[in-house]
């Protein structure tokens, strides 16, 4: 291995314990997410460090995105900023494991990869919409009702809502809810518990 190729690696081990530890865990406490976000990272490293030098370069980035594309489907659900995590981890580790001679324009890209994440998905931006699946103690099918009510028990402006099931034998509707906290109720990084509403 040649020495930007040393550095690069080690470059790409600082940053994937920043993604995944001071930015991730830090701010959404899943250890079990930290693990993947470093096994998926050095992983893609390896891979592409061994595979890297021959002529397959282009191919190898395209079929390591679609692979791990894959097995995010087909594993146990997570939200869409845990997805743009784990292919933050998986584009860093790639950009490390091709070669080259300059490292330069590859440590700054693992840079912004950081900096966009740290800025995407801080506690403060946005911090007053909130998504929550509820399930209110009545079959309501009149989504203005709906609207009124949840929007009421939540301390918030309801901005969408979707009825995802309207039981009429059990008399309850569950609903994806999308909302905006009042000033006054804003209390930031404090979500509310999924609960029945009367």
């Amino acid at each position: 291995m040649t020495i930007p190729s040393l550095l690069l690696i080690a470059i790409d081990l600082v940053a994937a314990v920043i993604l995944s530890v001071a930015l991730y865990y830090r701010r959404h406490r899943r250890r079990d997410l930290v693990v993947a976000f470093l096994g998926v990272n050095v992983g893609v490293l390896a891979v592409a460090s061994v595979l890297g030098t021959a002529e397959v370069a282009l191919g190898l980035g395209l079929g390591l995105f679609g692979v791990l594309s894959i097995i995010r489907l087909r594993s146990s659900e997570i939200s869409q900023r845990e997805v743009a995590y784990y292919f933050a981890a998986l584009a860093m580790g790639l950009m490390a494991g091709l070669p080259t001679t300059d490292i330069a324009p590859v440590t700054a890209l693992i840079a912004l990869i950081l900096a966009v994440l740290w800025i995407a998905d801080h506690p403060q931006l946005m911090a007053r919409s909130r998504h929550q699946i509820v399930r209110v103690d009545r079959a309501e099918p009149d989504e203005d009702r709906l609207r009124a009510l949840i929007g009421e028990r939540l301390g918030g402006t309801v901005t969408s809502l979707t009825v995802q099931e309207l039981d009429l034998v059990n008399d309850t509707t569950l609903v994806d809810v999308r909302f905006r906290t009042d000033a006054a109720s804003h209390v930031a990084d404090a979500p509310r518990p999924v609960g029945a509403l009367r």
